[in-house]
């Protein structure tokens, strides 16, 4: 095996979406150490996907087919294939296959799809990077379309000036990315609405991907990216109350974070959760005590959950 420092020691294989998100969750986690192993995911047609694990240095090639035998089966275990290729050939070769992908008014593409969006759409060049991939898969189109309802709701509900304003300051409001990655939502919901985001990651690499894109997104003014391990952090609740929370990650961490989102989050404010199966669903309903359930999306497999905080008896 070649061992030059320009080679990048890969694996890849293709599996269905569930599968490949779960390998991804399954690399952030336990078992590999975060630092030296970093996924793409790629969605290339007729309901599969390409998962690259792209590493610093040469893994333990065992530890990681255990890894994906256990997230995803030993039939992915099997599939899978190591290889050393020249980091600048598969980035060109990542980004070349990627196609834009709408919700809504939003449109996430390449540089190559630069000039293809829309006028009347919102275009979010997300490129694709060692880690976090480019938001092409159901969870975050579920957000940007849950975004883009609230977006029309709370646009439309001021130009009518309707009795019942909607749940934020006009002078003020208060957005959470909880969980950046590459920062798609945070840019989603900036450029939407026209106000300041605080983007927080547990990881130190995903926070300057995420400030990276909004540079070139235009609207890194609108955006404070921070590393945060969790979302009580001193950080995170000095801007609080948050009127808007979009938080695309995990069951677990979801369960983690309702009750410190609870003292958090504006009476009225949306929060907006994805990463979640199907039948997880009603688990991360559960922890959200505080909150009501104001709509339930299924996108590929995967459920995204909007929640309105109560507001207090009068």
């Amino acid at each position: 095996m070649n061992s030059s420092p320009a080679a990048t020691p890969v694996a890849r294989l293709e599996t269905d979406e569930q599968s490949a998100r779960r390998i991804a969750d399954a690399l952030g986690g336990d078992g590999i150490a975060v630092d030296n192993a970093a996924v793409s995911l790629a969605d290339i047609g007729a309901g599969r996907w390409q998962v690259a694990m792209h590493f610093r240095t040469a893994p333990d090639e065992d530890a990681v087919r255990a890894l994906v035998a256990a997230a995803a089966g030993r039939e992915a275990a099997q599939a899978l294939r190591f290889a050393r290729v020249v980091a600048k050939d598969w980035l060109r070769e990542s980004i070349a296959g990627l196609k834009p992908i709408a919700a809504g008014r939003f449109v996430v593409h390449g540089a190559h799809d630069r000039g293809r969006v829309p006028a009347n759409r919102i275009g979010i060049e997300i490129e694709a990077a060692l880690a976090f991939g480019t938001g092409h898969h159901g969870t975050t189109r579920g957000c940007l379309l849950a975004l883009d309802t609230l977006c029309k709701s709370w646009t439309g509900t001021r130009l009518a000036h309707a009795r019942r304003p909607p749940p934020f300051s006009e002078r003020r409001m208060r957005i959470l990315d909880f969980g950046t990655g590459s920062g798609v939502l945070a840019i989603a919901a900036a450029r939407a609405l026209h106000r300041r985001v605080l983007a927080i990651d547990i990881d130190a690499r995903a926070v300057r991907v995420a400030r990276d894109n909004a540079r070139l997104n235009r609207v890194a003014p609108l955006i404070e990216t921070v590393k945060a391990d969790g979302i009580a952090v001193r950080s995170v609740r000095r801007h609080a109350p948050f009127d808007l929370v979009l938080a695309n990650i995990l069951l677990g961490p979801l369960q983690r974070a309702a009750a410190p989102l609870a003292k958090l989050t504006a009476p009225g404010a949306r929060v907006v959760l994805s990463g979640l199966l199907p039948a997880q669903a009603n688990a991360a309903l559960a922890a959200y005590r505080g909150f009501a359930l104001e709509r339930r999306l299924t996108l590929d497999g995967w459920t995204t959950l909007v929640l309105a905080r109560r507001r207090p008896a009068p």
